[in-house]
Order: C-alpha cells, then sequence, then structure tokens
C-alpha cells in the first residue's frame, strides 16, 4: 500500500472522533505566529482546521492539505461554525499542491512522524522550503523521545493507538525523532534552521528557505 494511503484510510477512520479532541490551537504555534502576517499560508497536514483558523487571521489567504478527505470535511464544517475561509485541498505532504516561492507562513506540526520512511520525510522537508516565499517562514513539529513516554534516546518507528467510542483501537504509525535527528535532518534539506526548541514532547523548529 502507497504511504499517502496507508495514512489517509488510517485518519478517515478516526476523523469525527480525532476532530472532537483537537479544539484548541497549540500554544507554540500561537507564539510562532506572534506578530507574523502575509498574503499566503500554508497549512500542511491541516487536520480540523485548528492552526488553519489561526493562519487565516493572519493572511489574505490560507490553504489547508490534508491527505484525509474525512478530516477536510471536519476542516470545513470548521469554517463554517467559525466564520472564517479556507481552501482546503486533498494533498500529501511531499508532493504539496502549490506553486514555488509563494507561502508567506507555514505550519507543518505533529504530521512528518507519520511519514514511515526517511525519503519521504526528507522530500515533504524540501517541499516546504520549495514552496516557501524566499522572506517566508515555517514552523515544523514532530514527536520526541524527550516526550516522557518514552525510554529510546535515539530516533525510532512506533505506533500508538486510537481508541474509538465503543473500544475499537486504529494503530498509527509514527517515527519518534530524537532532537539531534530532527536538526540533523532539517539541516540536511533545503531549509535553514534558525531556532529549535523542545516543548511539551515535541520538537518545534522555525525555518527558511536556502536562498
Amino acid at each position: 500500500m502507497d504511504e499517502p494511503r496507508r495514512v489517509r484510510e488510517t485518519y478517515d477512520r478516526i476523523a469525527s472522533h480525532f476532530a472532537k479532541t483537537r479544539e484548541y490551537a497549540w500554544p507554540e504555534v500561537e507564539a510562532f505566529l506572534d506578530g507574523r502576517s502575509g498574503t499566503l499560508a500554508l497549512d500542511i497536514g491541516c487536520a480540523n482546521g485548528r492552526h488553519t483558523e489561526l493562519l487565516a487571521k493572519r493572511t489574505e489567504r490560507v490553504v489547508g492539505v490534508d491527505v484525509s478527505r474525512g478530516l477536510l470535511f471536519e476542516a470545513h464544517e470548521r469554517t463554517g461554525e467559525r466564520g472564517f475561509s479556507a481552501d482546503l485541498v486533498q494533498g500529501d505532504a511531499a508532493t504539496l499542491p502549490i506553486r514555488s516561492s509563494r507561502t508567506d507562513l507555514t505550519i507543518y506540526v505533529a504530521t512528518i512522524h507519520h511519514l514511515r520512511d526517511r525519503e519521504t520525510r526528507m522530500q515533504s522537508l524540501d517541499e516546504v522550503a520549495r514552496v516557501l516565499a524566499p522572506d517566508g517562514r515555517a514552523l515544523v513539529s514532530a514527536w520526541s523521545t524527550a516526550h516522557d513516554r518514552f525510554e529510546e534516546k535515539e530516533g525510532f518507528d512506533t505506533t500508538v493507538d486510537w481508541t474509538l467510542p465503543g473500544g475499537e483501537t486504529v494503530p498509527r504509525f509514527y517515527h519518534i525523532y530524537s532532537p539531534e535527528e530532527f536538526e540533523g535532518e532539517i539541516e540536511e534539506s533545503e531549509l535553514v534552521l534558525e531556532s529549535c526548541e523542545v516543548s511539551s514532547g515535541n520538537c518545534y523548529a522555525v525555518v527558511r528557505k536556502k536562498q
């Protein structure tokens, strides 16, 4: 099974319940956006649109991309309920449906760790660089070994079950990054690492494209 289809089928199954548990934006995303604005923003792995909503307040246009139609439906419902506009597009992080050098702000959070192989993860980082405007900035995040639920020090692959109402469990693939590995992949990509921190068990990097 190809990777986008695998992730799509997983999140289509849990979309409605997942969206109900993801009401509020992460404070790290709010901090990144503080004082920033632009013409076009991109939310990669937009899920139910909680961060797309923040971007809509800071840019003239925002595009939300997700591989899951179920999650895009939830994001569409949110735009109506919360009164903001967004272009919601089905697509995957390694082949973004955006022209080059266009986005002033990009959010790529809690998504890269669902991509199974390093080559695809690196391709997705290069795609972030490709679509960023010369003065644009992006926030990239991934789950990290720094989280207190993990004992490992090196990056590793695992599955984490999502439990639906009624008790059904749906396994979700994760690549858990070590902070050093996360920074290393960004530095190897077409992105420039401006800052990196670990917060709430996740690595967060502010990046721009190489000139």
